[in-house]
Protein backbone atom coordinates (compact mmCIF):
# COMPACT_ATOMS: atom_id res chain seq x y z
CA UNK A 1 0.00 0.00 0.00
CA UNK A 2 1.07 3.20 -0.87
CA UNK A 3 1.73 6.23 1.44
CA UNK A 4 2.10 8.97 -0.76
CA UNK A 5 -1.19 8.57 -3.15
CA UNK A 6 -4.03 6.46 -3.74
CA UNK A 7 -4.14 5.94 -7.44
CA UNK A 8 -8.03 4.63 -7.31
CA UNK A 9 -9.08 7.58 -5.95
CA UNK A 10 -6.83 9.59 -8.38
CA UNK A 11 -8.35 8.36 -11.16
CA UNK A 12 -12.01 8.67 -9.60
CA UNK A 13 -11.29 12.39 -9.11
CA UNK A 14 -9.92 12.93 -12.22
CA UNK A 15 -11.90 11.27 -14.62
CA UNK A 16 -15.22 10.05 -12.87
CA UNK A 17 -16.12 13.17 -11.05
CA UNK A 18 -14.21 15.84 -12.61
CA UNK A 19 -14.18 14.69 -16.39
CA UNK A 20 -10.27 15.39 -17.12
CA UNK A 21 -11.34 13.00 -20.60
CA UNK A 22 -13.30 15.84 -22.18
CA UNK A 23 -10.55 18.21 -21.35
CA UNK A 24 -8.22 15.75 -22.83
CA UNK A 25 -9.94 16.49 -26.28
CA UNK A 26 -8.71 19.84 -26.84
CA UNK A 27 -6.39 20.61 -29.25
CA UNK A 28 -4.12 22.36 -26.39
CA UNK A 29 -3.85 18.85 -25.00
CA UNK A 30 -3.93 16.87 -28.13
CA UNK A 31 -0.29 15.24 -26.70
CA UNK A 32 -2.37 13.36 -23.97
CA UNK A 33 -4.60 10.47 -22.95
CA UNK A 34 -5.04 8.47 -20.07
CA UNK A 35 -2.55 6.22 -20.70
CA UNK A 36 0.38 8.66 -21.37
CA UNK A 37 -0.69 10.50 -18.25
CA UNK A 38 -1.26 7.28 -16.24
CA UNK A 39 2.78 6.62 -17.17
CA UNK A 40 3.90 9.99 -16.52
CA UNK A 41 2.24 9.47 -12.66
CA UNK A 42 4.01 5.76 -12.70
CA UNK A 43 7.34 7.58 -13.17
CA UNK A 44 6.51 9.82 -10.92
CA UNK A 45 5.54 8.02 -7.83
CA UNK A 46 8.76 5.50 -8.29
CA UNK A 47 10.71 8.42 -8.21
CA UNK A 48 8.78 10.07 -5.35
CA UNK A 49 8.92 6.86 -3.49
CA UNK A 50 12.17 5.52 -4.62
CA UNK A 51 14.72 8.14 -4.49
CA UNK A 52 12.20 11.33 -2.33
CA UNK A 53 10.59 9.48 0.43
CA UNK A 54 13.49 7.62 2.03
CA UNK A 55 15.80 10.14 3.80
CA UNK A 56 13.19 12.29 4.61
CA UNK A 57 12.90 11.42 8.35
CA UNK A 58 16.52 11.97 7.93
CA UNK A 59 16.52 15.26 6.42
CA UNK A 60 14.01 16.32 9.13
CA UNK A 61 16.67 15.44 11.73
CA UNK A 62 19.66 16.69 9.94
CA UNK A 63 18.29 20.36 9.02
CA UNK A 64 20.67 22.70 6.70
CA UNK A 65 23.57 24.56 8.04
CA UNK A 66 25.24 27.65 8.08
CA UNK A 67 28.89 27.00 7.91
CA UNK A 68 31.57 29.70 6.97
CA UNK A 69 28.88 31.97 5.29
CA UNK A 70 27.32 29.11 3.24
CA UNK A 71 25.04 26.50 4.07
CA UNK A 72 25.46 22.78 4.04
CA UNK A 73 22.95 20.31 2.90
CA UNK A 74 22.88 16.19 3.40
CA UNK A 75 23.71 15.17 -0.58
CA UNK A 76 20.32 13.47 -0.50
CA UNK A 77 18.43 16.65 -0.94
CA UNK A 78 20.60 17.25 -4.56
CA UNK A 79 20.27 13.60 -6.11
CA UNK A 80 16.35 13.53 -5.42
CA UNK A 81 16.07 16.76 -7.07
CA UNK A 82 18.66 15.51 -9.88
CA UNK A 83 15.96 12.82 -10.35
CA UNK A 84 13.23 14.91 -10.66
CA UNK A 85 14.78 16.87 -13.04
CA UNK A 86 16.37 14.24 -14.87
CA UNK A 87 12.78 12.75 -15.69
CA UNK A 88 11.89 15.84 -16.82
CA UNK A 89 9.24 16.79 -14.29
CA UNK A 90 10.64 20.33 -14.08
CA UNK A 91 8.76 20.95 -17.23
CA UNK A 92 5.49 19.36 -17.00
CA UNK A 93 3.62 22.70 -15.56
CA UNK A 94 4.63 24.78 -18.58
CA UNK A 95 3.29 25.54 -21.77
CA UNK A 96 4.99 23.99 -25.17
CA UNK A 97 5.99 27.28 -26.28
CA UNK A 98 8.37 28.05 -24.06
CA UNK A 99 9.90 24.10 -23.72
CA UNK A 100 7.15 22.95 -21.42
CA UNK A 101 5.41 20.05 -21.69
CA UNK A 102 2.01 22.06 -21.18
CA UNK A 103 0.43 18.94 -18.92
CA UNK A 104 -3.12 19.51 -18.02
CA UNK A 105 -2.76 21.43 -14.56
CA UNK A 106 -4.88 19.13 -13.42
CA UNK A 107 -2.40 16.31 -14.16
CA UNK A 108 0.55 18.76 -13.01
CA UNK A 109 -0.89 19.08 -9.30
CA UNK A 110 -1.59 15.24 -8.96
CA UNK A 111 2.17 14.02 -9.81
CA UNK A 112 3.76 16.77 -7.89
CA UNK A 113 1.77 16.16 -4.93
CA UNK A 114 3.25 12.91 -4.92
CA UNK A 115 6.09 14.45 -4.45
CA UNK A 116 5.06 16.71 -1.62
CA UNK A 117 3.70 13.64 0.55
CA UNK A 118 6.99 11.66 -0.13
CA UNK A 119 8.87 14.56 1.01
CA UNK A 120 7.65 18.00 1.53
CA UNK A 121 11.47 20.20 2.45
CA UNK A 122 12.66 18.90 -1.28
CA UNK A 123 9.40 19.45 -3.25
CA UNK A 124 9.74 23.06 -2.22
CA UNK A 125 12.62 23.83 -4.28
CA UNK A 126 11.41 22.89 -7.12
CA UNK A 127 7.64 24.08 -6.35
CA UNK A 128 9.20 27.43 -6.10
CA UNK A 129 11.34 27.44 -9.50
CA UNK A 130 8.42 26.51 -11.20
CA UNK A 131 6.16 29.45 -9.23
CA UNK A 132 8.88 31.88 -10.03
CA UNK A 133 9.79 31.14 -13.65
CA UNK A 134 6.05 31.40 -14.46
CA UNK A 135 5.27 34.45 -13.31
CA UNK A 136 8.88 35.71 -15.50
CA UNK A 137 7.12 34.23 -18.26
CA UNK A 138 3.81 35.95 -17.42
CA UNK A 139 5.27 39.70 -16.71
CA UNK A 140 8.68 39.88 -17.74
CA UNK A 141 10.73 41.45 -20.65
CA UNK A 142 11.79 39.40 -23.51
CA UNK A 143 15.55 40.22 -22.67
CA UNK A 144 15.03 38.74 -19.03
CA UNK A 145 13.52 35.81 -20.56
CA UNK A 146 16.27 35.12 -22.79
CA UNK A 147 18.59 35.74 -20.08
CA UNK A 148 17.12 33.88 -17.11
CA UNK A 149 13.92 31.23 -18.15
CA UNK A 150 16.16 29.06 -19.95
CA UNK A 151 18.16 27.67 -17.08
CA UNK A 152 14.99 28.19 -14.31
CA UNK A 153 12.86 26.21 -16.96
CA UNK A 154 14.55 22.36 -16.62
CA UNK A 155 15.59 23.50 -13.39
CA UNK A 156 19.76 24.49 -13.65
CA UNK A 157 18.77 27.42 -11.62
CA UNK A 158 16.22 27.73 -9.04
CA UNK A 159 13.99 30.23 -7.94
CA UNK A 160 12.31 31.85 -4.69
CA UNK A 161 10.14 34.90 -3.84
CA UNK A 162 11.31 37.58 -1.83
CA UNK A 163 8.26 39.44 -0.12
CA UNK A 164 8.93 39.96 3.79
CA UNK A 165 11.03 41.73 5.69
CA UNK A 166 11.96 41.64 9.79
CA UNK A 167 9.41 44.84 10.39
CA UNK A 168 7.10 44.01 7.64
CA UNK A 169 5.46 40.29 7.70
CA UNK A 170 2.44 40.55 5.91
CA UNK A 171 2.21 43.93 5.67
CA UNK A 172 3.68 44.63 2.47
CA UNK A 173 3.06 48.44 2.88
CA UNK A 174 5.41 48.73 5.44
CA UNK A 175 8.56 47.25 3.60
CA UNK A 176 11.31 48.85 3.38
CA UNK A 177 13.75 46.98 0.95
CA UNK A 178 14.67 50.11 -1.45
CA UNK A 179 15.35 50.21 -5.22
CA UNK A 180 17.40 53.27 -6.99
CA UNK A 181 17.54 53.45 -11.01
CA UNK A 182 20.48 53.02 -12.45
CA UNK A 183 22.10 54.77 -15.76
CA UNK A 184 21.92 51.41 -17.75
CA UNK A 185 18.05 50.78 -16.50
CA UNK A 186 19.18 48.29 -13.92
CA UNK A 187 18.39 49.03 -10.06
CA UNK A 188 20.76 48.65 -6.90
CA UNK A 189 18.93 46.71 -4.32
CA UNK A 190 19.34 47.27 -0.55
CA UNK A 191 17.77 45.81 2.18
CA UNK A 192 16.75 43.04 4.09
CA UNK A 193 14.14 40.20 3.75
CA UNK A 194 12.87 37.20 6.14
CA UNK A 195 11.34 34.05 5.86
CA UNK A 196 12.83 33.43 2.36
CA UNK A 197 12.07 29.59 1.33
CA UNK A 198 14.71 28.42 -0.66
CA UNK A 199 16.87 31.46 -0.35
CA UNK A 200 20.46 30.38 -0.14
CA UNK A 201 21.54 27.01 -0.66
CA UNK A 202 24.18 25.22 -3.01
CA UNK A 203 22.41 23.24 -4.62
CA UNK A 204 22.15 24.99 -8.21
CA UNK A 205 24.88 27.23 -9.57
CA UNK A 206 22.35 30.13 -9.18
CA UNK A 207 19.57 31.13 -7.91
CA UNK A 208 17.13 33.38 -9.28
CA UNK A 209 15.09 36.22 -6.41
CA UNK A 210 11.82 37.42 -7.33
CA UNK A 211 12.28 40.52 -5.30
CA UNK A 212 9.24 43.29 -3.69
CA UNK A 213 11.21 46.95 -3.16
CA UNK A 214 9.97 50.41 -3.39
CA UNK A 215 12.12 52.89 -5.93
CA UNK A 216 12.31 56.15 -3.94
CA UNK A 217 9.82 59.02 -5.06
CA UNK A 218 7.34 56.61 -5.33
CA UNK A 219 3.74 56.58 -4.15
CA UNK A 220 3.16 55.29 -0.84
CA UNK A 221 2.27 51.90 0.80
CA UNK A 222 1.59 48.95 -1.78
CA UNK A 223 0.92 51.18 -4.91
CA UNK A 224 4.61 52.18 -4.39
CA UNK A 225 6.16 49.04 -4.44
CA UNK A 226 7.80 47.25 -7.76
CA UNK A 227 8.99 43.78 -8.58
CA UNK A 228 12.29 42.98 -9.34
CA UNK A 229 14.84 40.11 -10.23
CA UNK A 230 17.84 39.38 -8.55
CA UNK A 231 20.09 36.73 -8.84
CA UNK A 232 22.29 35.50 -6.58
CA UNK A 233 25.25 35.56 -8.91
CA UNK A 234 25.54 38.30 -12.40
CA UNK A 235 24.93 36.45 -15.33
CA UNK A 236 27.62 37.32 -17.99
CA UNK A 237 26.39 38.29 -21.49
CA UNK A 238 27.22 34.58 -22.70
CA UNK A 239 24.93 33.39 -20.40
CA UNK A 240 28.42 31.96 -17.87
CA UNK A 241 27.77 33.13 -14.05
CA UNK A 242 29.61 35.68 -13.57
CA UNK A 243 30.94 37.35 -10.22
CA UNK A 244 28.36 37.44 -7.08
CA UNK A 245 25.85 39.71 -7.08
CA UNK A 246 26.42 40.53 -3.40
CA UNK A 247 22.67 38.59 -1.73
CA UNK A 248 24.69 37.87 1.93
CA UNK A 249 22.57 35.13 3.50
CA UNK A 250 22.77 36.51 7.38
CA UNK A 251 21.05 33.25 8.28
CA UNK A 252 18.88 30.66 8.89
CA UNK A 253 15.61 29.91 10.63
CA UNK A 254 14.85 27.21 12.12
CA UNK A 255 11.55 25.93 11.62
CA UNK A 256 9.18 23.41 13.59
CA UNK A 257 8.69 21.75 10.19
CA UNK A 258 10.01 22.04 6.39
CA UNK A 259 12.92 21.74 8.28
CA UNK A 260 15.06 20.26 4.98
CA UNK A 261 13.85 23.89 2.84
CA UNK A 262 16.59 26.51 4.20
CA UNK A 263 14.40 29.41 5.16
CA UNK A 264 16.68 32.32 5.01
CA UNK A 265 17.43 36.34 6.27
CA UNK A 266 18.94 37.56 3.38
CA UNK A 267 20.69 41.31 2.95
CA UNK A 268 20.91 42.88 -0.41
CA UNK A 269 23.91 45.25 -1.14
CA UNK A 270 25.82 45.23 2.53
CA UNK A 271 28.72 44.36 1.03
CA UNK A 272 28.78 45.84 -2.39
CA UNK A 273 26.22 46.55 -4.67
CA UNK A 274 22.94 44.28 -5.28
CA UNK A 275 21.91 44.63 -9.09
CA UNK A 276 18.22 44.04 -9.40
CA UNK A 277 16.57 44.35 -13.59
CA UNK A 278 12.84 45.51 -13.19
CA UNK A 279 10.01 42.82 -13.69
CA UNK A 280 7.04 44.16 -15.44
CA UNK A 281 6.47 48.17 -15.01
CA UNK A 282 7.42 50.52 -12.05
CA UNK A 283 4.98 50.27 -9.23
CA UNK A 284 3.01 47.21 -10.54
CA UNK A 285 5.09 45.13 -8.37
CA UNK A 286 2.20 43.25 -6.21
CA UNK A 287 -0.30 42.48 -9.30
CA UNK A 288 2.62 41.01 -10.63
CA UNK A 289 3.98 38.63 -7.60
CA UNK A 290 0.31 37.85 -7.45
CA UNK A 291 0.99 35.90 -10.52
CA UNK A 292 3.29 33.73 -8.31
CA UNK A 293 1.42 34.11 -5.32
CA UNK A 294 -1.82 33.09 -6.53
CA UNK A 295 -0.08 29.76 -7.88
CA UNK A 296 1.55 30.02 -4.70
CA UNK A 297 -1.66 29.85 -2.63
CA UNK A 298 -3.35 26.96 -4.77
CA UNK A 299 -0.33 24.74 -4.18
CA UNK A 300 0.00 25.57 -0.51
CA UNK A 301 -3.78 24.41 -0.02
CA UNK A 302 -2.93 21.69 -2.64
CA UNK A 303 0.42 20.48 0.29
CA UNK A 304 -1.85 20.82 2.90
CA UNK A 305 -4.17 18.35 1.77
CA UNK A 306 -1.61 16.16 0.28
CA UNK A 307 0.17 16.34 3.64
CA UNK A 308 -3.13 15.05 5.23
CA UNK A 309 -3.12 12.35 2.90
CA UNK A 310 0.15 10.79 4.13
CA UNK A 311 -1.29 10.77 7.59
CA UNK A 312 -4.35 9.02 6.40
CA UNK A 313 -2.44 6.37 4.41
CA UNK A 314 -0.33 5.74 6.80
CA UNK A 315 -2.38 5.84 10.09
CA UNK A 316 -4.93 3.81 8.20
CA UNK A 317 -2.44 0.96 7.28
CA UNK A 318 -1.32 0.84 10.61
CA UNK A 319 -4.72 0.25 11.99
CA UNK A 320 -5.34 -2.64 9.81
CA UNK A 321 -2.37 -4.25 11.19
CA UNK A 322 -2.59 -2.82 15.03
CA UNK A 323 -4.32 -5.84 17.08
CA UNK A 324 -5.52 -4.21 20.58
CA UNK A 325 -8.19 -4.65 22.98
CA UNK A 326 -11.71 -6.34 21.76
CA UNK A 327 -15.13 -5.24 20.81
CA UNK A 328 -17.09 -3.78 23.64
CA UNK A 329 -19.13 -7.32 24.06
CA UNK A 330 -16.22 -9.55 24.92
CA UNK A 331 -15.10 -9.79 28.11
CA UNK A 332 -13.00 -12.42 27.61
CA UNK A 333 -9.03 -11.75 27.73
CA UNK A 334 -8.48 -14.86 26.33
CA UNK A 335 -10.03 -14.37 23.16
CA UNK A 336 -7.63 -12.49 20.43
CA UNK A 337 -7.60 -9.06 20.19
CA UNK A 338 -8.90 -7.48 16.99
CA UNK A 339 -7.28 -4.68 14.66
CA UNK A 340 -7.60 -1.13 16.03
CA UNK A 341 -9.62 -0.09 12.89
CA UNK A 342 -12.29 -2.17 14.16
CA UNK A 343 -12.52 0.28 16.75
CA UNK A 344 -15.59 2.45 16.28
CA UNK A 345 -13.75 5.92 17.74
CA UNK A 346 -10.79 4.82 15.22
CA UNK A 347 -13.19 4.44 12.62
CA UNK A 348 -14.37 7.96 13.31
CA UNK A 349 -11.15 9.19 13.43
CA UNK A 350 -10.03 7.19 9.87
CA UNK A 351 -13.33 8.82 8.69
CA UNK A 352 -12.96 12.55 9.49
CA UNK A 353 -9.71 11.90 7.78
CA UNK A 354 -11.42 10.76 4.53
CA UNK A 355 -13.63 13.50 4.34
CA UNK A 356 -11.66 16.23 5.10
CA UNK A 357 -8.64 14.96 2.84
CA UNK A 358 -10.80 13.77 0.01
CA UNK A 359 -13.31 16.41 -0.03
CA UNK A 360 -10.08 18.85 0.19
CA UNK A 361 -8.45 16.80 -2.86
CA UNK A 362 -11.15 17.17 -5.02
CA UNK A 363 -11.58 20.91 -4.47
CA UNK A 364 -7.93 21.31 -5.34
CA UNK A 365 -8.24 19.31 -8.72
CA UNK A 366 -11.23 21.33 -9.48
CA UNK A 367 -9.24 24.80 -9.25
CA UNK A 368 -6.75 22.91 -11.63
CA UNK A 369 -9.61 22.37 -13.79
CA UNK A 370 -10.15 25.99 -13.54
CA UNK A 371 -6.87 27.04 -14.85
CA UNK A 372 -6.96 24.83 -17.68
CA UNK A 373 -10.77 25.21 -18.60
CA UNK A 374 -8.63 29.41 -18.49
CA UNK A 375 -6.82 28.73 -21.01
CA UNK A 376 -9.02 26.37 -23.15
CA UNK A 377 -11.80 29.08 -22.86
CA UNK A 378 -13.47 30.08 -26.53
CA UNK A 379 -14.24 33.60 -25.40
CA UNK A 380 -13.99 36.15 -23.23
CA UNK A 381 -17.44 35.20 -20.85
CA UNK A 382 -16.13 31.61 -20.65
CA UNK A 383 -12.89 32.72 -19.66
CA UNK A 384 -14.21 35.39 -16.96
CA UNK A 385 -16.51 33.07 -15.81
CA UNK A 386 -13.49 30.73 -14.86
CA UNK A 387 -11.12 33.59 -13.48
CA UNK A 388 -14.14 35.20 -11.32
CA UNK A 389 -14.75 31.56 -10.04
CA UNK A 390 -11.02 30.79 -8.78
CA UNK A 391 -10.36 34.28 -8.00
CA UNK A 392 -13.52 33.39 -5.00
CA UNK A 393 -11.76 30.02 -4.00
CA UNK A 394 -8.56 30.60 -3.90
CA UNK A 395 -8.62 31.87 -0.60
CA UNK A 396 -10.60 28.74 0.51
CA UNK A 397 -8.23 26.26 -1.47
CA UNK A 398 -5.14 27.72 0.73
CA UNK A 399 -7.23 28.42 4.07
CA UNK A 400 -9.58 25.40 4.44
CA UNK A 401 -6.94 22.65 3.88
CA UNK A 402 -4.02 24.52 6.01
CA UNK A 403 -7.26 24.32 9.33
CA UNK A 404 -9.12 20.70 8.32
CA UNK A 405 -5.98 18.90 6.45
CA UNK A 406 -3.79 19.38 10.07
CA UNK A 407 -6.97 18.61 12.19
CA UNK A 408 -6.82 15.24 9.66
CA UNK A 409 -2.98 14.80 10.67
CA UNK A 410 -3.74 15.47 14.23
CA UNK A 411 -5.85 12.44 14.09
CA UNK A 412 -3.18 9.98 12.47
CA UNK A 413 -1.00 10.68 15.35
CA UNK A 414 -4.02 10.08 17.90
CA UNK A 415 -4.59 6.96 15.63
CA UNK A 416 -1.08 5.59 16.30
CA UNK A 417 -0.75 6.74 19.91
CA UNK A 418 2.12 7.27 21.96
CA UNK A 419 4.04 5.61 19.18
CA UNK A 420 2.08 9.05 16.63
CA UNK A 421 3.97 11.15 18.92
CA UNK A 422 7.12 9.77 18.67
CA UNK A 423 9.90 10.46 15.18
CA UNK A 424 10.48 7.07 14.85
CA UNK A 425 6.83 6.80 12.87
CA UNK A 426 6.17 9.28 10.09
CA UNK A 427 2.77 10.95 10.99
CA UNK A 428 4.02 13.89 13.85
CA UNK A 429 6.82 15.30 11.49
CA UNK A 430 3.99 15.34 8.63
CA UNK A 431 2.04 16.98 11.35
CA UNK A 432 4.82 19.41 12.26
CA UNK A 433 5.23 20.26 8.13
CA UNK A 434 1.62 20.65 7.66
CA UNK A 435 1.23 23.69 10.30
CA UNK A 436 2.96 26.00 8.15
CA UNK A 437 0.25 25.57 5.76
CA UNK A 438 -1.93 27.81 7.98
CA UNK A 439 0.96 30.65 7.86
CA UNK A 440 2.60 31.25 5.20
CA UNK A 441 1.28 32.88 1.56
CA UNK A 442 -1.19 34.75 3.55
CA UNK A 443 -2.63 33.74 7.19
CA UNK A 444 -5.10 32.05 7.94
CA UNK A 445 -6.96 35.61 8.88
CA UNK A 446 -5.90 37.55 5.53
CA UNK A 447 -7.65 35.22 3.67
CA UNK A 448 -10.89 35.40 5.67
CA UNK A 449 -10.76 39.47 5.00
CA UNK A 450 -10.02 38.63 1.50
CA UNK A 451 -12.70 36.38 0.85
CA UNK A 452 -15.32 38.40 3.20
CA UNK A 453 -13.79 41.85 2.34
CA UNK A 454 -14.11 41.71 -1.20
CA UNK A 455 -13.86 38.22 -3.26
CA UNK A 456 -17.78 37.93 -2.07
CA UNK A 457 -18.59 41.56 -3.51
CA UNK A 458 -16.20 41.84 -6.23
CA UNK A 459 -17.52 42.10 -9.35
CA UNK A 460 -21.14 43.52 -8.15
CA UNK A 461 -21.14 39.91 -6.36
CA UNK A 462 -20.81 37.89 -9.71
CA UNK A 463 -18.46 35.35 -8.46
CA UNK A 464 -20.86 34.84 -5.83
CA UNK A 465 -23.19 34.28 -8.17
CA UNK A 466 -21.30 31.95 -10.31
CA UNK A 467 -20.84 29.62 -7.33
CA UNK A 468 -24.37 29.66 -6.33
CA UNK A 469 -25.17 28.70 -10.04
CA UNK A 470 -22.59 25.55 -10.26
CA UNK A 471 -23.50 24.60 -7.01
CA UNK A 472 -27.35 24.29 -7.83
CA UNK A 473 -26.29 22.69 -10.75
CA UNK A 474 -24.90 19.85 -8.92
CA UNK A 475 -27.91 19.59 -6.71
CA UNK A 476 -30.09 19.38 -9.80
CA UNK A 477 -28.47 16.75 -10.81
CA UNK A 478 -28.32 14.70 -7.47
CA UNK A 479 -31.64 15.34 -7.02
CA UNK A 480 -32.53 12.66 -9.20
CA UNK A 481 -31.07 10.01 -7.09
CA UNK A 482 -33.14 9.19 -4.18
CA UNK A 483 -30.15 8.18 -1.37
CA UNK A 484 -28.82 12.40 -2.27
CA UNK A 485 -32.13 14.31 -1.69
CA UNK A 486 -31.94 14.63 1.52
CA UNK A 487 -28.10 16.09 0.80
CA UNK A 488 -29.68 18.37 -1.68
CA UNK A 489 -31.88 19.93 0.76
CA UNK A 490 -28.99 20.41 3.21
CA UNK A 491 -26.74 21.87 0.81
CA UNK A 492 -29.73 24.39 -0.82
CA UNK A 493 -30.23 25.41 2.99
CA UNK A 494 -26.30 26.72 3.65
CA UNK A 495 -25.77 28.68 0.42
CA UNK A 496 -29.24 30.44 1.03
CA UNK A 497 -27.36 31.15 4.90
CA UNK A 498 -24.71 32.38 2.88
CA UNK A 499 -26.49 35.14 1.55
CA UNK A 500 -28.56 36.06 4.59
CA UNK A 501 -25.21 36.03 6.80
CA UNK A 502 -23.41 38.42 4.00
CA UNK A 503 -26.84 40.90 3.62
CA UNK A 504 -26.79 40.57 7.41
CA UNK A 505 -23.03 41.98 7.51
CA UNK A 506 -23.53 44.46 5.32
CA UNK A 507 -25.89 46.11 7.53
CA UNK A 508 -23.29 46.79 10.03
CA UNK A 509 -22.45 50.59 10.46
CA UNK A 510 -18.67 49.90 11.49
CA UNK A 511 -16.80 48.17 8.60
CA UNK A 512 -13.94 47.06 10.71
CA UNK A 513 -16.72 45.01 13.35
CA UNK A 514 -18.40 43.70 10.20
CA UNK A 515 -15.05 41.75 9.04
CA UNK A 516 -14.29 41.07 12.96
CA UNK A 517 -15.16 37.53 12.06
CA UNK A 518 -13.82 36.75 8.72
CA UNK A 519 -12.26 33.73 9.60
CA UNK A 520 -14.91 32.20 11.28
CA UNK A 521 -16.89 33.25 7.72
CA UNK A 522 -14.06 31.66 5.90
CA UNK A 523 -13.98 28.28 7.40
CA UNK A 524 -17.99 28.54 7.16
CA UNK A 525 -17.63 28.95 3.41
CA UNK A 526 -15.01 26.14 3.09
CA UNK A 527 -17.41 23.84 4.52
CA UNK A 528 -19.90 24.60 2.09
CA UNK A 529 -17.63 24.27 -0.75
CA UNK A 530 -16.55 21.45 0.71
CA UNK A 531 -19.68 19.27 1.12
CA UNK A 532 -20.50 20.89 -2.66
CA UNK A 533 -17.23 19.04 -3.57
CA UNK A 534 -18.77 15.25 -1.28
CA UNK A 535 -21.99 16.01 -3.41
CA UNK A 536 -20.09 15.82 -6.83
CA UNK A 537 -18.55 12.59 -6.07
CA UNK A 538 -21.10 11.39 -4.39
CA UNK A 539 -23.08 11.43 -7.67
CA UNK A 540 -20.17 10.22 -9.38
CA UNK A 541 -19.98 6.92 -6.93
CA UNK A 542 -23.61 6.12 -7.33
CA UNK A 543 -23.05 5.99 -11.13
CA UNK A 544 -19.99 4.23 -10.88
CA UNK A 545 -22.17 1.55 -8.53
CA UNK A 546 -24.36 1.15 -11.16
CA UNK A 547 -21.38 -0.82 -13.26
CA UNK A 548 -19.18 -1.19 -10.77
CA UNK A 549 -17.33 -4.37 -10.67
CA UNK A 550 -16.66 -6.73 -7.50
CA UNK A 551 -13.32 -5.10 -6.23
CA UNK A 552 -14.95 -1.84 -6.48
CA UNK A 553 -18.01 -1.65 -4.79
CA UNK A 554 -16.41 -1.26 -1.72
CA UNK A 555 -14.28 2.00 -3.11
CA UNK A 556 -17.63 3.81 -3.92
CA UNK A 557 -19.57 2.47 -0.63
CA UNK A 558 -16.78 4.31 0.97
CA UNK A 559 -17.25 7.59 -0.79
CA UNK A 560 -21.01 7.56 -0.61
CA UNK A 561 -20.08 7.03 3.40
CA UNK A 562 -18.09 9.91 3.56
CA UNK A 563 -20.32 11.76 1.89
CA UNK A 564 -23.13 11.06 4.48
CA UNK A 565 -20.74 11.86 7.26
CA UNK A 566 -19.71 15.09 5.96
CA UNK A 567 -23.46 16.11 5.68
CA UNK A 568 -24.48 14.84 8.93
CA UNK A 569 -21.19 15.65 11.18
CA UNK A 570 -19.32 18.65 9.48
CA UNK A 571 -22.15 20.52 7.75
CA UNK A 572 -24.00 21.62 10.42
CA UNK A 573 -21.15 23.38 11.88
CA UNK A 574 -21.42 25.90 10.03
CA UNK A 575 -24.62 27.11 9.81
CA UNK A 576 -23.74 27.48 13.28
CA UNK A 577 -20.95 29.85 12.57
CA UNK A 578 -23.00 31.80 9.83
CA UNK A 579 -25.58 32.57 12.33
CA UNK A 580 -22.50 33.82 14.71
CA UNK A 581 -20.87 35.94 11.50
CA UNK A 582 -24.37 37.10 11.12
CA UNK A 583 -24.97 38.54 14.22
CA UNK A 584 -21.99 40.99 14.08
CA UNK A 585 -20.85 39.63 17.13
CA UNK A 586 -18.05 41.73 19.47
CA UNK A 587 -17.06 39.88 21.78
CA UNK A 588 -13.80 39.67 20.71
CA UNK A 589 -13.97 43.20 18.53
CA UNK A 590 -14.16 45.08 21.80
CA UNK A 591 -12.05 43.29 23.81
CA UNK A 592 -8.87 45.45 25.32
CA UNK A 593 -5.53 43.72 26.11
CA UNK A 594 -5.69 44.18 30.24
CA UNK A 595 -8.80 41.83 29.76
CA UNK A 596 -6.69 38.97 29.07
CA UNK A 597 -4.82 38.65 32.13
CA UNK A 598 -5.47 42.13 33.83
CA UNK A 599 -3.22 45.36 34.58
Amino acid sequence: MSTIVNRRDLDFLLYETLDLSKLLENERFADYDKESIDAIFDVSQSIAEDVFQPFAAKLDANEPQFVDGKVEIIPEVRDALDAYKDAGLFMTGYDADIGGMQLPWMAHQALNSMFVCANTSVSNYAFLTQGATNMLNACGSAELKAKFMTKMLDGDWFGTMCLSEPQAGSSLADIRTKAERLEDGSYKITGTKMWISGGDHELTENIIHMVLAKIPGGPSGVKGISLFLVPKHQVNTDGTIGESNNVALAGLNHKMGHRGTTNCLLNFGESGDTIGYLVGEENQGLSNMFHMMNEARIGVGMAATIIGLGGFLYSLDYARNRPQGRHLANKDPETPMVMISEHADVKRLLMTQKAYVEGALALMYFSAQLLDEQKIAKNDDERNRATLLLELLTPICKSWPSEFCLEANKHAIQILGGYGYTREYPVERLYRDNRLNHIHEGTHAIHGLDIMGRKVRMADGAALKILASEIMETISEASTLTKLQRHCQDLGSALSVVQSTLESVSRASDPALALANATIFLDAMGHVVIAWMWLKQAVAATKGLESSSDTDVAFYQGKLSACDFFFRYELPKAIVQFELVAEVDDTCFNLSEDQFVGV
